[in-house]
């Protein structure tokens, strides 16, 4: 299987036990290369900005429920 959508396909005729299987491995990649890098960019300050602005949205009373 090459593709995504062959994946999601086979994934389709498993059995509850073999979903819940491939669930658990897929949930162990927690600390992949995105999760790194977003870890270093908080580490070095990239986000502050992003964060300050999302606290005064909250304090500001801008949130609304997700539909």
């Amino acid at each position: 299987m090459s593709t995504v959508a062959e994946i999601k396909a086979a994934i389709a005729h498993l059995s509850l036990e073999e979903r819940a299987e491939v669930a658990r491995c897929l949930h162990e990649w927690s600390d992949d290369e995105w999760d790194r890098q977003m870890q270093q960019d908080l580490a070095t300050g990239k986000l502050d900005r992003l964060l300050a602005k999302v606290d005064a949205d909250i304090e500001a009373g801008k949130l609304r429920d997700l539909p």
